[in-house]
């Protein structure tokens, strides 16, 4: 009986184990990628090898944080400014970064919002505002690059999740981002069924990280937090770029179906 062949044959799992882990060559872009989670990610990527389009919608010296980078690695890192939550202004702008570095090989999606309201208090606008950029913008960044990943027969999608897509956060509430990432978490899984023959599909799904949105939020909130976190500390940031470049690079194990990465040791009760 024959056996069927990938449309998208994985890589060479024999090549020299450090090798796997290069994305020299490849061409990543990273949504939110101008501060928090989402610098460190370019940041990986660009130490890994990558060129990398970095995608903001309100940092002004997002241009700069680009140009640091790519000085510091020696490879191509460009600003580019868009908003998630339009589906023509991620789309458009994800088919500039194909054309202008002549494919694209690994889209993180990585924007998010997080606000602290009770369920009785929220209002139309601010229930759209959270889950229009943590879903729709996830789903709209998605599709853009499924598009492009679909054209190319081949292509590398990471999806910044949460632990609170599993667990309801205490002590705080928030009940919009806990749903969004929730829906966001099943997306992939969805996306990485139906992307099979084309493109890998993976999530990562931090716990509390120090990133300006939670370093803002009052200190008795944070030493609530803390209070449930068997390490007792909140993650930096940079603690998850080699999570990130690993899923995006020919090391990641290539298979039918999401590989769901929960990065709960420091933060997840």
């Amino acid at each position: 009986m024959a056996i069927s062949q990938p449309a998208q044959p994985p890589p060479d799992a024999s090549a020299h184990v450090l090798s796997q882990f290069s994305l020299k060559g490849k061409v990543a872009a990273v949504t939110g990628g101008s501060r928090g989670i989402g610098l460190e990610v370019v940041k990986g990527l660009a130490e890994a090898g990558a060129d990398v389009a970095l995608i903001y919608r309100t940092t002004e010296d997002a241009p700069e944080k680009a140009a640091s980078i790519a000085k510091a690695n020696g490879v191509h890192i460009k600003a580019y400014r868009a908003d998630v939550t339009i589906r023509d202004s991620i789309m458009s702008v994800l088919e500039t970064v194909a054309r202008d570095f002549g494919h694209l090989d690994i889209v993180v999606v990585n924007a998010g919002v997080c606000s602290n309201i009770k369920n009785l208090e929220y209002t139309e606008e601010s229930w759209h505002h959270i889950n229009s950029v943590n879903y729709d913008g996830a789903m709209w960044t998605a599709q853009a690059a499924g598009k492009i990943f679909k054209a190319q027969g081949r292509g590398n999608l990471v999806i910044t999740a949460s632990v609170s897509s599993v667990l309801v956060n205490y002590p705080q509430e928030q009940a919009a981002y806990n749903a969004s990432k929730a829906a966001v978490a099943h997306l992939g899984k969805c996306l990485a069924m139906e992307w099979a023959a084309f493109a890998r599909v993976n999530m990562v799904s931090p716990g509390y990280i120090a990133t300006e949105m939670v370093l803002n939020q009052a200190e008795p909130l944070r030493n609530g937090w803390l209070s449930g976190i068997p390490q007792k500390r909140i993650a930096k940031p940079e603690e998850l770029k080699a999570l990130y470049t690993f899923l995006a690079s020919d090391a990641c194990p290539y298979m039918t179906g999401s590989n769901i990465i929960v990065d709960g040791a420091y933060s997840c009760i």
